[in-house]
């Protein structure tokens, strides 16, 4: 165990993952900045979400280790791990006929003993997740007569509510649109910066990647090909080599952040044609 992992709560080192039979990824090791925003990137099936579950114990590893505060994560307690991390997965399954209300207050379960119940920090808590993600008006609502986007909202806020230093997010903006999405990373960030969250999500827009991670892991074929800020990583080749795709790099007008455009074969040969 080196100093270097034990410089972060969150690592991960000499990972081989697998399904069954199939390898997945073989070799990884990754520290996770405190307090930053990492976010996973990469080609659909390049081991992004499978890292992910390693990273918060629904896979175990078959070689390597992950390390939360220098201690094996497989050696903790079901309770004392979630009270540090939380999760939103990619795909959550809903208990049938729960309500909203109900739902987010799952995320208080970690908090609870025979001894402590219920009690007004868990409904602050769980009020308060609510309202940061806008579902409070959907509180008394069956989550299955919700939309795909209100109830990724639902899923955040019951994860909000488990009040975790770390957050991981298995694809978070999914089933949302461009304003929810937006709307989401912007409370991300918000709970980074204001709040002191760890964050790590696998996100598929790049350009969201760069606008608002600290920090980016980049993965191909399950290995990491890249890690560090988006300014410092992200660059034509870099995007050539791990997509496959010629693109052009700009500044954002908005975060002044590295803005990737896609050249497209179309385009590529109306230039060509020039």
């Amino acid at each position: 165990m080196t100093d270097t992992l034990l410089s972060s709560r969150l690592a991960a080192a000499d990972l081989t993952l697998a399904y069954d039979q199939k390898v997945i990824a073989s070799q990884l090791s990754v520290q996770i900045p405190d307090r930053k925003f990492t976010v996973i990137i990469g080609p659909n099936a390049c081991g992004k979400s499978t890292l992910l579950r390693a990273l918060c114990r629904l896979l175990k590893p078959r070689s390597g280790q992950v390390l939360l505060d220098g201690s094996d994560i497989h050696q903790m307690g079901t309770k004392a791990l979630a009270r540090q991390l939380g999760l939103l997965p990619q795909h959550a399954i809903v208990p049938e006929g729960i309500s909203v209300a109900d739902l987010v207050a799952r995320g208080r379960y970690p908090h609870q003993t025979l001894l402590k119940q219920w009690s007004d920090a868990d409904r602050q808590a769980v009020d308060a997740a609510m309202q940061a993600t806008n579902v409070s008006e959907l509180a008394q609502r069956s989550v299955d007569e919700l939309s795909g986007g209100q109830r990724q909202r639902v899923w955040v806020a019951m994860v909000l509510a488990q009040q975790t230093p770390l957050l991981l997010l298995d694809e978070p903006t999914t089933w949302l649109d461009i304003a929810h999405q937006i709307e989401l990373l912007d409370l991300f960030r918000q709970l980074n910066q204001e709040h002191g969250h760890t964050m790590v999500a696998v996100l598929h827009d790049l350009n969201q990647a760069c606008r608002y991670a600290d920090h980016l892991i980049v993965m191909k074929q399950g290995e990491i090909i890249a890690q560090g800020e988006p300014a410092e990583i992200i660059s034509s080749d870099l995007v050539q080599q791990v997509f496959g795709m010629e693109s052009v790099i700009i500044d954002d007008p908005v975060s002044h952040t590295p803005m990737i455009v896609p050249c497209g074969r179309y385009h590529q040969s109306q230039v060509a044609g020039e």
